[in-house]
């Protein structure tokens, strides 16, 4: 059977970059395709060339046996290719069905037809079974909520190409489970379908052949996903084996050094309190709208308490905003690095330099320059941040290496007593994970207090001491490593104690393993709380 989609020696360079280097495999109708690599192998930028948005330096792309070159994304989608990128593509300010419409908006006597525009969209989310208001801006929209807007406005455009870049990163299992099925769905209609995630269990599930990328080029093609172990893929990926990820070590605590006692805020329900030892890793876990993110945000100062106090090492930290908490040794790299996390157009080394330099500004007032360079240097050796050199845009990095770059701005703060990371390795590789949680275990070594919060429960149990469980906007228990089961942290997260089969939380992904995961049932009960709605708001 011939080939529906294929990349004949693709190339892309920019400037001291291979991003592709001579990549070539095809993907076929009525399969899904999966693409493996740590982040900044290249995936993202074949996506990128397959939807318009970069121009190939060399080699070709052949959509159903034509030759086709995309000057614009318009140009791609034209063609019957959609692309549902990692880093959201979508308008704040307009509405859920502006936004799923937009360039496609009806029209009434030459005049936007909003009615018709709502009935369109209300109509094809309820066929997906996707429960948003068309009428809802995006800005008010939690980021699941907004990958799923994504996700629907490219099955609107009844494409015969879709790919998907890590789009269950953001997602709650009821969400994943729906896009699980319209993936099924979409192969069963002979789409083709390319698919890139770092969750293996996931791949397994829903791949029939696989492609991996190692800095730019092509490692090798799976034409069937199901044959091969485990770990092979793993060690495809990073060039080495990795027999456990998580690198956890046991380490002496000290006493409590941070209290927080009896902390509210608008999204936090009723007052919570918990306390944090000295060289201890305290995992956070709940559902989507448990409440994680907020209370961190509380502790942060990013937003306002209504009630509760924060000690640390017994002295109050002062609630003016995010610089009294930095200025005590409060620091924290948040769930969306894009939106709150990063200075986009700004340099690596000014990303990671941009709080440290209030300490050793020249005069108070001028910069120095030959020190902030060193200390990227240094950062960018020590964490291994994959870039052609310190003056890079960040922007221009993967996921992961931004995710590097905001570690390391807090790792330079020569006060760091708490470091709290919220979903830390959403959207990143295994072989970026192992980095990130050999930090976390050396920061804790150093005495610091840290909080890790993920969705990801085998990533909870990995790394943490210690997990405290999350439930509608409130703690509801906490379990220390040795009594922290799967099942004990599900029946706490769950409102009805039940525990089902969760996509997304298979068993560790380097567990041995001689061949894929059982699959999440596709009919597996739901268990998911609505996000509360809120604006986000930058706080690096």
């Amino acid at each position: 059977m011939a080939a529906y989609l294929e990349f004949d020696q693709v190339c892309k360079f920019f400037p001291g970059v291979k991003a592709l280097n001579g990549v070539s495999f095809s993907a076929h109708a009525g399969q899904v395709h999966g693409l493996l690599g740590e982040n900044g192998a290249g995936k993202s930028t074949l996506l990128k060339i397959l939807g318009g948005q970069y121009k190939p330096d060399g080699g070709r792309l052949l959509v159903d046996g034509k030759e086709r070159h995309f000057g614009s994304a318009k140009d791609a989608i034209a063609a019957g290719i959609a692309i549902i990128h990692q880093e959201l593509q979508y308008v704040p300010e307009l509405t859920v069905a502006e936004n799923v419409l937009l360039g496609r908006m009806p029209t009434r006597f030459g005049l936007l037809d909003k009615k018709k525009a709502h009935r369109i969209v209300a109509e094809k989310l309820a066929a997906i079974g996707v429960d948003l208001s068309p009428d809802a801006r995006l800005a008010d929209l939690s980021i699941a909520q907004r990958q799923m807007v994504e996700i629907c406005k490219a099955i609107m455009q009844d494409a015969q190409v879709i790919a998907f870049d890590e789009p269950t990163s953001s997602l709650s299992h009821r969400e994943t489970e729906i896009l699980f099925r319209l993936v099924k769905e979409l192969r069963a209609n002979g789409r083709t379908l390319i698919y890139i995630s770092h969750r293996l269990e996931e791949l397994y599930e829903l791949c029939d052949a696989c492609t991996i990328f190692r800095d730019g080029r092509k490692i090798v093609t799976h034409d069937v996903m199901a044959d091969v172990p485990r770990d092979r893929l793993i060690s495809d990926m990073v060039g080495r084996e990795l027999s456990d990820i998580y690198d956890y070590r046991e380490r002496p605590h000290s006493e409590a050094r941070l209290q927080v006692q009896g902390l509210n805020g608008k999204h936090v329900k009723g007052p919570q309190s918990f306390v944090v030892h000295g060289g201890e890793v305290l995992g956070f876990f709940g559902l989507v709208g448990a409440g994680r993110s907020e209370l961190m945000r509380l502790l942060y100062n990013a937003d306002a308490r209504t009630g509760g106090t924060v000690l640390l090492d017994g002295v109050p930290v002062a609630t003016g905003g995010p610089a009294d908490a930095i200025a005590a040794g409060i620091v924290l790299c948040p769930e969306d690095r894009k939106e709150q996390g990063i200075l986009a157009t700004a340099s690596v080394a000014e990303n990671i330099n941009i709080s440290v330099r209030r300490n050793d500004l020249r005069g108070g007032l001028f910069l120095r320059h030959k020190r902030e360079a060193a200390l990227a240097d240094e950062f960018i050796a020590r964490l291994r941040i994959k870039t052609p050199n310190r003056q890079q845009e960040i922007r221009l990095l993967s996921g992961g290496n931004q995710q590097k770059v905001i570690l390391a701005r807090w790792l330079a703060e020569p006060g760091l007593k708490v470091l709290i990371l919220d979903e830390p390795t959403r959207g990143i590789d295994v072989g970026a994970k192992n980095d990130i949680y050999r930090i976390i275990h050396e920061v804790a070594e150093r005495g610091c207090c840290v909080i890790v919060v993920s969705s990801e429960l085998p990533e909870v149990l990995g790394i943490s001491d210690r997990v405290i469980v999350m439930r509608e906007g409130a703690i509801c228990g906490e379990l220390p490593r040795a009594q922290a089961t799967e099942t004990e942290v599900l029946r706490l997260a769950l409102p009805d104690g039940a525990v089902p089969a969760l996509a997304g939380h298979a068993t560790p992904e380097t567990a041995p393993r001689a061949g894929p995961p059982p699959g999440a049932a596709a009919d597996a009960p739901a268990t998911y709380i609505e996000s509360p709605a809120q604006p986000t708001r930058s706080i690096a």
